[in-house]
């Protein structure tokens, strides 16, 4: 009986898993941190709500519509540099079959079996070999506009309502405390997910999300109470 052996990789996770894990960890930690600074100016709940819901909505719309541009710039990068080679394919094929097998040449193969190969790949699809091997793009690095800002909008969306409850339901005097506790915790569980997600190492991940959190909302907090002191 034969036993396959299926290796675990998280590489085709990578896309979707970068732009959740920025938007969820921006939702919380930028709507936490407008939060903080207006709690730490005036102790109106109300100020306090619409400011994180003020956070919320437009953090969300900004996450989305940055993403659709960025990955609208590499997709159109990708679809002029396929659509180039495709003619150079066409007009030039035994110039791009010995680039080809300069490329698994230069991977380990000796000249004979790379031009084999090359020869081989560009039989089935030449134009997906050049893209894979001469250009870098595949099936998993594919730009996908639509699908990042999505991903962004709805995981920063995800984030920021939870320090938004916070704000609704904390006590007023200590709302700084609740929202910089609550948060950190939604961070470390975020990274800790992220990490396992991932294949990285946990503690690395938990360990530079709330560094770098706790260094956000006190600067806000800081700014914020200066605003209150120089108000009253």
């Amino acid at each position: 009986m034969t036993h396959h052996h299926l290796e675990k990789h998280y590489v085709n996770r990578v896309g979707w898993l970068r732009a959740a894990v920025l938007g969820a960890n921006d939702g919380i930690l930028s709507t936490t941190s407008i939060t903080i600074g207006v709690a730490a100016a005036t102790p109106s709940r109300e100020a306090i709500i619409l400011a994180a819901l003020a956070g919320l909505v437009a953090g969300a719309m900004s996450m989305a519509a940055g993403e659709y541009v960025s990955v609208s710039s590499q997709a159109d990068t990708e679809k002029a540099d396929l659509e180039r080679e495709a003619k150079e394919l066409e007009r030039i094929p035994e110039i791009e079959l010995k680039e080809l097998a300069k490329i698994y040449e230069s991977r380990g193969l000796n000249p004979e079996l790379a031009l084999e190969v090359a020869e081989e790949l560009t039989r089935h699809d030449a134009l997906e070999a050049h893209a894979r091997d001469e250009l870098g793009i595949n099936e998993i690095t594919t730009a996908r506009p639509l699908q990042a800002a999505a991903s962004s909008f709805a995981s920063f969306t995800v984030g920021a309502i939870l320090p938004f409850l916070v704000a609704i339901f904390a006590p007023i005097p200590q709302m700084l405390y609740y929202e910089y506790g609550f948060s950190i915790i939604f961070l470390m569980i975020l990274g800790a997910v992220a990490a396992k997600a991932g294949g990285s190492k946990i503690s690395t991940a938990i360990i530079r999300i709330c560094f770098w959190g706790t260094a956000a909302m006190a600067l806000t907090a800081l700014v914020g109470y200066l605003f209150g002191v120089n108000a009253s």
